[in-house]
């Protein structure tokens, strides 16, 4: 960034009601101001915060529960009083008399790994019933409808693989560093995705034929 956009920001920032002290060529200091224009958000973006804080909250991870918690206090701490009541008292509701998905498998560990790019050891039983132990590089955690799954580069089968949670009997930490790889893997998954879309529907807004099966490999172990 150029000085000559620096002091134009500055000066926008300054026009918009931040308090920011200094002049050119001295350094420049922000101080906190209340008089700032609290946070607003319309009905439904309020709704929409509402409902997906709750489902988060009834994912069954006790980390992203308390997340949830913290966020919705934050938010509604920077809205005016009407928002914030209605925020607190949002018509969309989650009603769930359990956890989405079983509690057992720790995944702030999993997230942990995720973000430092580390790979993980794990105990992991198939569909079949095979147990094997496993060192898999974590990329992502997929939520789907009644399966908590990660998604991984297995060390053992060389590909990607989507690992159901309630088949991970064990896991830790390896300490063993895979940066910067993630997003470059991610990419890799993504275009096999798009390459397997393309063989199953050949040519734009093709659709496979009626009762034919595809015969497309699952990721799933």
């Amino acid at each position: 960034m150029s000085l000559r956009s620096l002091y134009r920001d500055i000066d926008s920032l300054r026009a918009a009601g931040a308090r920011i002290e200094g002049e050119r060529g001295y350094g420049y200091r922000l101080i906190e101001d209340y008089a700032l224009p609290p946070q607003t958000f319309d009905r439904d973006e309020i709704e929409a915060l509402a409902l997906g804080l709750a489902e988060v909250k009834r994912m069954g991870d006790p980390a992203l529960a308390k997340a949830a918690t913290s966020v919705l206090a934050k938010v509604a701490a920077t809205l005016p009083d009407d928002r914030e009541q209605h925020l607190f008292h949002a018509v969309s509701q989650v009603y769930r008399p359990e956890a989405r998905f079983a509690a057992g498998l720790d995944m702030d560990v999993v997230r942990q790994a995720c973000w430092r790019e580390e790979a993980l050891a794990i105990r992991y039983t198939d569909k079949a019933g095979a147990v094997s132990e496993r060192t898999i590089l974590p990329l992502a955690i997929v939520y789907t409808e009644g399966t908590l799954t990660l998604l991984a580069w297995c060390c053992l089968r060389e590909a990607f693989r989507m690992f159901r949670s309630d088949g991970i009997s064990a896991l830790r930490l390896t300490g063993a560093s895979f940066r910067p790889r993630r997003v470059a893997l991610l990419r890799n998954y993504v275009a096999e995705l798009e390459a397997r879309a393309g063989r199953d529907h050949p040519g734009s807004g093709s659709s496979p034929t009626p009762g034919r099966r595809s015969k497309r490999k699952s990721s799933y172990d």
